[in-house]
C-alpha cells in the first residue's frame, strides 16, 4: 500500500500533496527576501535560494529569512560546496534564535561534490569528508537534508531514463556508504539524503521511473540495516528493529532542460506540463517547473507566473494532489516501472563492481557513457526519429529569432567551460534543439532568406503530401517556402518558380509520374536553382543518372542535408 516499505506507490498515504518550488538566485538578500515573500502570496511553498559564499554571515541569512515563516513552507539552499558546513551552522543559530520546533521544519542543503564534478571538471572529492560535519550540525533536524544527488544533471545532459536512475543510485550509496564509514548512524546518514531528480517528456516512462526509485532506493538502504531509534511501538520499522523510515527516498523533480527551444518557445510550456504531470502523478516530494524562455533570457515575471500556475493548475484545478499513485494497477505502467528498474539495476551493479560513483566519475566513465547518449540522441534529432515540435517538425515558416539567442553556460569562475582546467571530463549540456537552432540563425543572420518554391504536378493527393512534407522539412532551416495548388506542365512551374526568385525548386509528384516529369523539370531549370525531388521513387537511380542530386524524404539525416544547401547557397 502507498506509505508501506518499499515504497514503490509512495511515501504518502494519506493524499499525494507535494512543494510547488521556486528558486531564487540571490544577488542582494534584501531583494531576495522581498521576491520570496512575493511569490509565497503567489501559491508557492518551497523556496529556493542560490547563495554567493563570500555573501555569508548571520546578518546576511536574517536578513534573507526576514517575515519568511520557515516552520510553514519547504526551504532549499545551494552555495559553494566548500561552504555548506558554515551555511549551515548559521541556519542552525537562526532557526534556534528564532525558536523554532526541529520537527516542523523542512528543506535541504544541497552539499554534492560529486554533481560539482561531473558539471565542473575539477577532482574537488577531498571536500566529501565535510559530508559527516554536515550531517552532524543538522543531525537534530529530522526534516532537513543536507547530501543532494543531482542526477538533474545527467537529465539535462541527454541521459537516458534507466541511466539517470541507475547512476543516481550508485551516486547515493557513495555517499551513504562514506558516511557510514566515517561513523554517522545509518539511520541518520539515509534521512540526509535527498534526490533531485529530472523530467524528460517521456510521460508513461517518468512515472515509472520515480516508482522504481523508490523501490531501489529503498532496498539498497535496507542492506545496510539502519536500526530505529524510536520507542518500541514504532509502527513503521521491521521485525528484526530495521527502520524502514529511513528507507524512503525524498525526491525533488524539476522539468528537463535537454529538450527546450529557443524557436517556437511556447512549445516549451506543453513540455513541461507533461512533465510536471509525470513527476506529480508518481509521488515526487516537490518539483520546479523550468520557466519556458529560460534557452535564451534570464527568465521575466511572466514566465515564473506561467510556470507557478502549472503547478497551480495540476493542484487546484485537476486534483492531482488528491489520489495516491494513481497509475497502481496499470499493467502498461507496472511494467514499465519493473523494465526501468531491471536495467538501472544492472548499471548499478556494474558501477559498485568498478569501485564506486566517485571513481567512475574520476576515471570518465559516467560523463562518456552520458555523452555518447547526449550524441545519439542529437543524431535521432537530426534524422527526426526524435521529434521536437517546432524545431525539426512542423516549425513556425515566419518566425524570425531577432535579438533572441542561446544562453551560454558559464563555468564558476565566470569565464566559458573552454577556459578552465580539467583534470577529467564533463557533461555535455548541448540541447536537443542545438544544432537546428545554430542553422536557423545562421540563415537568419546571412540577411538572405532563400525561397523553396513547390512545383507540384501530377496526383493531387501525392503532390499535395509531398509538398507540405518539403515545406516542413525546408523550413527548418528558415528557409521561406512557397506552396502552390498544381502545375499543367513542368515547363510552366519551373517559370512561376523563376519568376517568384526561387532559389530552391521541389518537385512534388507521385513516384510513377517522377519518371516522367523529373527529368524535363531539372532541365527547364537549368541550374538557375537547386533542384530536389521530394520522395525516393524507384527511378532514383536514373534520375541521378541525368544529373539530379537532391532528394529529401524520411530516411535523410534533415540536419545534414540543410547544412549541405545551406553551403551551396553560400549561407555561412
Amino acid at each position: 500500500l502507498p506509505g508501506e516499505y518499499p515504497y514503490i506507490r509512495g511515501n504518502k498515504k494519506d493524499d499525494n500533496t507535494w512543494y510547488i518550488r521556486q528558486d531564487v538566485r540571490v544577488e542582494e538578500p534584501a531583494e531576495a527576501n522581498q521576491k520570496a515573500l512575493d511569490l509565497l502570496n503567489k501559491g508557492i511553498d518551497s523556496l529556493g535560494f542560490h547563495i554567493k559564499p563570500k555573501d555569508l554571515s548571520a546578518e546576511y541569512i536574517a536578513t534573507l529569512l526576514k517575515d519568511i515563516c520557515c516552520d510553514c513552507i519547504e526551504i532549499n539552499f545551494t552555495t559553494c560546496q566548500r561552504h555548506s558546513t558554515q551555511l549551515a551552522e548559521l541556519l542552525v543559530a537562526y532557526f534556534k534564535e528564532k525558536g523554532y520546533d526541529p520537527n516542523k521544519l523542512y528543506g535541504s542543503i544541497n552539499f554534492d561534490p560529486i554533481g560539482k564534478m561531473l558539471q565542473k571538471g575539477k577532482d574537488v572529492s577531498p571536500i566529501i569528508s565535510k559530508a559527516k560535519e554536515l550531517v552532524e550540525i543538522l543531525a537534530e533536524y529530522p526534516h532537513f537534508r543536507c547530501i543532494g544527488v543531482n542526477s538533474l544533471q545527467l537529465n539535462n545532459a541527454g541521459a537516458y531514463i534507466y541511466q539517470e536512475l541507475g547512476y543516481a543510485l550508485a551516486w547515493g550509496n557513495e555517499y551513504l556508504n562514506r558516511l557510514t564509514e566515517a561513523g554517522v548512524p545509518v539511520n541518520l546518514a539515509a534521512k540526509k539524503i535527498k534526490f533531485n531528480f529530472g523530467i524528460s517528456s517521456n510521460y508513461f516512462m517518468e512515472i515509472a521511473k520515480f516508482r522504481a526509485a523508490r523501490m531501489l532506493w529503498a532496498d539498497i538502504v535496507k542492506e545496510y540495516h539502519p536500526q530505529c531509534n524510536r520507542q518500541p511501538e514504532c509502527p513503521n520499522k521491521a521485525e528484526d528493529g530495521t527502520c524502514l523510515c529511513a528507507c524512503k527516498m525524498v525526491a525533488h523533480a524539476e522539468t528537463s532542460t535537454f529538450n527546450l527551444t529557443l524557436f517556437d518557445a511556447h512549445v516549451n510550456l506543453l513540455r513541461t506540463q507533461t512533465e510536471a504531470m509525470s513527476a506529480a502523478l508518481a509521488g515526487v516530494n516537490s518539483i520546479t517547473v523550468t520557466p519556458f524562455d529560460k534557452t535564451y533570457e534570464t527568465p521575466d515575471d511572466f514566465s515564473e507566473r506561467i510556470a507557478r500556475n502549472q503547478q497551480l493548475l495540476l493542484k487546484e484545478e485537476c486534483h492531482f494532489n488528491k489520489v495516491v499513485d494513481p497509475a497502481a494497477g496499470s499493467y502498461f505502467i507496472e511494467n514499465l516501472t519493473i523494465s526501468i528498474a531491471t536495467q538501472a539495476w544492472e548499471l548499478f551493479l556494474k558501477v559498485e563492481d568498478e569501485g564506486g560513483m566517485l571513481e567512475a566519475v574520476k576515471a570518465g566513465k559516467v560523463q562518456e557513457a552520458i555523452n555518447a547518449s547526449n550524441k545519439a540522441r542529437h543524431d535521432s534529432v537530426s534524422k527526426r526519429k526524435e521529434i521536437l515540435l517546432g524545431t525539426n517538425q512542423y516549425p513556425n515558416f515566419n518566425e524570425k529569432a531577432g535579438e533572441k539567442a542561446p544562453v551560454e553556460a558559464k563555468c564558476c569562475c565566470g569565464g566559458n567551460h573552454d577556459s578552465c582546467e580539467k583534470p577529467f571530463a564533463t557533461l555535455n549540456f548541448d540541447r536537443a534543439a542545438s544544432q537546428f537552432e545554430a542553422l536557423r540563425l545562421q540563415t537568419e543572420k546571412s540577411g538572405k532568406r532563400p525561397k523553396a518554391f513547390m512545383l507540384t504536378i501530377g496526383n493531387l493527393a501525392m503532390r499535395q503530401a509531398r509538398a507540405q512534407f518539403s515545406c516542413n522539412f525546408l523550413a527548418c532551416a528558415g528557409y521561406e517556402v512557397i506552396d502552390n495548388l498544381g502545375f499543367p506542365t513542368v515547363e510552366a512551374g519551373v517559370e512561376a518558380a523563376m519568376k517568384a526568385g526561387a532559389d530552391i525548386v521541389v518537385i512534388c509528384s507521385s513516384d510513377d509520374e517522377y519518371a516522367e516529369y523529373a527529368i524535363p523539370a531539372f532541365k527547364a531549370l537549368d541550374g538557375r536553382a537547386i533542384f530536389i525531388v521530394a520522395g525516393a521513387p524507384a527511378c532514383m537511380e536514373e534520375l541521378k543518372a541525368a544529373g539530379i542530386e537532391n532528394f529529401i524524404h524520411v530516411r535523410v539525416n534533415v540536419l545534414d542535408t540543410l547544412k549541405e544547401y545551406n553551403a551551396k547557397l553560400g549561407i555561412k
